[in-house]
């Protein structure tokens, strides 16, 4: 095995060691949950490849304070594996399957139970007599802290069960999104550290050594397992994990009200697909879903591993943050010539698609995250939101990697290639714009679906164009007959007819589409909008003064500058006199600042019943609205629909004015 490995293993084995004592320990974790789990996946991965073992697998939890009486649990505390994603449930169903047929056990009455996966602190629960008599949190497993004292002050914890029972249970403390807000905000006016996240509050308010501190953080609680029971009972023993809630919820312990009997692995995907969707509704955090064979006797036939059991597995929701290695840092040249650095990484599975890819932004992030080739980083993705680098783990950095410098010239850009920053801002362009390879990006932008939209017209089409000869300009494009394209390599006539009639379709175009197309310096899709809307038509933006663009509320003085001075280059005066008469140019109606939204900013989250989410945009915009798709402290509305994403929590956690379908229309009536 190479000394890179090696010297690797070593470095995360130090890392994962410092992250759990902050997670499990001291309740002040410096990483997500997410990107923990996955250096701990590399390390136990690393370690079976070199040793044949994975020795940080069978660590559960952290160290035990000696704050707390050490309580030495009656029945080993576990955590579960994770798998991700529906190839390996069915990986993990066949596993079970085939252990119990080997043990003789026959599987006809085979079933899941499945339920969410609670974000929060574990719980040990004892009572005696149906008296509640310890409380102690899972430790390492093995040797728990004794938080009985700040237990009690949880309302959902029963002091006395209906019956007088003897037994264990084990459940999740957990906090509430509202509650985690309204701490927070307190902690914020007495100047004191916030909390990470829900998950960190509620572990250091049952680790607290005065009870006061617990009682006033209105903690809750959910159990989910009985460890043991005595046989001594009135109640017979449950022999299903069904049961178990059953008897929990009898004995009146608060247990989750999802949770499913699952016959086979489509019912089990089908569950997580539902909550993997609208699990942000709920008022804990879910990470993902737990599932359990039902039946005991199963249970104690399939066992445990060194590490985990194997009748029940996590099933993850896909992780928005992620860690890889920076392999690369290559400069990106965009249309308009900007320069954009990208990270190179090693794959990584993150929000359920592989990346390899990461805007670095401009040269200020990069010194800003100090990121350099051969770091080791954390990845954060979620929906369409584009994959970005959060932070260095400098922990693992290899010895003697420089910090990254931007080279004075760049492969893509015209002329020799030379880089400038612009002035006042943090980004690079070419100094030359008449590079072949800028020339191609522009056409490709051009037909693409954010511009004119002409369908199946792609780059590799472009570039075979551009490579024949048959176009060098937008303009050409508009020309080309069947004639001209069925002979090329790769074509037929039913090809080039398509090209030719998706070009024509495409040369009716709406206004802010062409604008998009253009290329022009910070004109995107919302920009384009705005000056279509303001002006009506091109012709009234060329003739536009600088003043007229900058006082469009949005757009501002540096993109006015850039617009109006791109009219005012002779060559793209040229280029567009040829190109408009082969356009029909679709120009919308003038709002005006007395619009009714002017100067407003909304967002848009979950489905909207009456009408589609692009019609729902353009009343807007018709209206002298702004649309973005993120939410901040200057959002005006933000319109909620049905299963909304987390923007309707961030509207609500910034005391953004949230509407639902119905205050949006009337909105919009009066």
């Amino acid at each position: 095995m190479s000394e890179k490995d090696r010297n690797r293993l070593e470095q995360l084995r130090k890392t994962v060691a410092l992250h759990r004592e902050k997670y499990h320990t001291a309740d002040n974790p410096e990483i997500s949950d997410e990107a923990y789990d996955a250096l701990l996946e590399e390390l136990q991965t690393l370690e079976e490849k070199i040793e044949g073992t994975q020795t940080e697998a069978a660590v559960v939890g952290g160290d035990v304070s000696n704050a707390f009486s050490k309580v030495t649990h009656k029945v080993r505390q576990w955590s579960f594996d994770n798998i991700f994603g529906e190839d390996e449930l069915i990986e993990w169903d066949a596993r079970v399957k085939k252990q119990l047929l080997e043990s003789d056990t026959a599987i006809d009455n085979l079933e899941y139970i499945t339920e969410h996966k609670i974000d929060g602190l574990k719980l040990v629960i004892e009572y005696k007599n149906g008296e509640l008599v310890r409380a102690a949190t899972r430790g390492n497993g093995q040797v728990g802290e004794d938080v009985t004292h700040t237990a009690k002050t949880i309302q959902s914890l029963p002091k006395k069960l209906t019956e007088s029972i003897t037994m264990i249970c084990v459940g999740e403390v957990w906090l509430s999104e509202k509650e985690f807000t309204r701490i927070n905000k307190e902690r914020d006016k007495l100047e004191q550290p916030q909390f990470a996240n829900p998950r960190n509050a509620a572990a250091g308010s049952l680790r607290q050594l005065d009870p006061t501190v617990a009682a006033s953080r209105n903690l809750s609680l959910t159990v989910y397992d009985l460890d043991f029971y005595d046989s001594k009972n009135e109640i017979e023993t449950p022999i299903s994990q069904w049961e178990e809630l059953q008897l929990l919820k009898y004995l009146g312990l608060p247990t989750n009200e999802h949770t499913k009997i699952c016959k086979n692995t489509e019912e089990v995907q089908s569950f997580y697909n539902t909550w993997a969707d609208k699990h942000d509704s709920l008022p804990y955090g879910v990470d993902g879903v737990v599932l359990k064979v039902n039946l005991v006797s199963m249970q104690r036939v399939l066992g445990y591993t060194a590490k985990a059991p194997r009748f029940g597995v996590a099933f993850k929701f896909p992780a928005t943050e992620a860690t890889t290695v920076v392999e690369d840092i290559v400069l990106q040249v965009g249309r308009t010539g900007v320069v954009t650095p990208v990270a190179h990484l090693r794959p990584v599975r993150i929000d359920g698609s592989t990346v390899s890819r990461a805007t670095l932004h401009n040269e200020d992030n990069i010194k800003r995250l100090d990121v350099r080739i051969g770091d080791t980083v954390i990845l954060r993705k979620a929906g369409d939101i584009i994959p970005e680098i959060v932070s260095v783990i400098d922990s693992l950095r290899p010895e003697k990697i420089k910090p990254y410098v931007f080279p004075k010239r760049v492969e893509g850009c015209g002329g020799d290639g030379s880089i400038e920053r612009i002035p006042g801002e943090a980004a690079f362009r070419c100094v030359s714009l008449d590079s072949n390879e800028l020339h191609r990006q522009r056409l490709y932008y051009f037909v693409s679906k954010s511009a004119l939209n002409a369908d199946g017209v792609g780059p590799r089409i472009i570039d075979l164009l551009l490579d024949e000869g048959l176009i060098t300009t937008y303009v050409d494009l508009f020309t080309l007959e069947v004639g001209d394209l069925k002979d090329l390599p790769g074509f037929k006539e039913k090809a080039a007819e398509n090209v030719v009639n998706a070009l024509k379709k495409a040369s009716n175009v709406q206004l802010h589409r062409l604008l998009v197309g253009l290329s022009i310096d910070n004109v995107g899709e919302e920009t384009a909008r705005l000056l279509a809307d303001r002006f009506g038509s091109l012709k009234a933006l060329q003739n536009a003064s600088q003043e007229d663009i900058a006082n469009i509320y949005g757009v501002g003085e540096t993109v006015a500058e850039a617009i109006h001075d791109w009219f005012g280059v002779p060559l793209n005066q040229k280029h567009l006199a040829e190109l408009l008469p082969h356009l029909t140019i679709i120009n919308p109606d003038a709002v005006h600042e007395q619009a009714d939204f002017a100067g407003k900013t909304f967002v848009l989250t979950g489905t909207l019943a009456s009408t589609t989410r692009d019609e729902a945009k353009d009343m807007i915009r018709k209206r002298g609205g702004k649309i973005s798709s993120s939410v901040s402290k200057k959002t005006d509305f933000v319109i909620v629909g049905a299963d909304p994403g987390t923007k309707a929590t961030q509207a609500e956690q910034l005391g953004v004015s949230i509407l639902n379908e119905e205050a949006f229309q009337k909105l919009i009536a009066n």
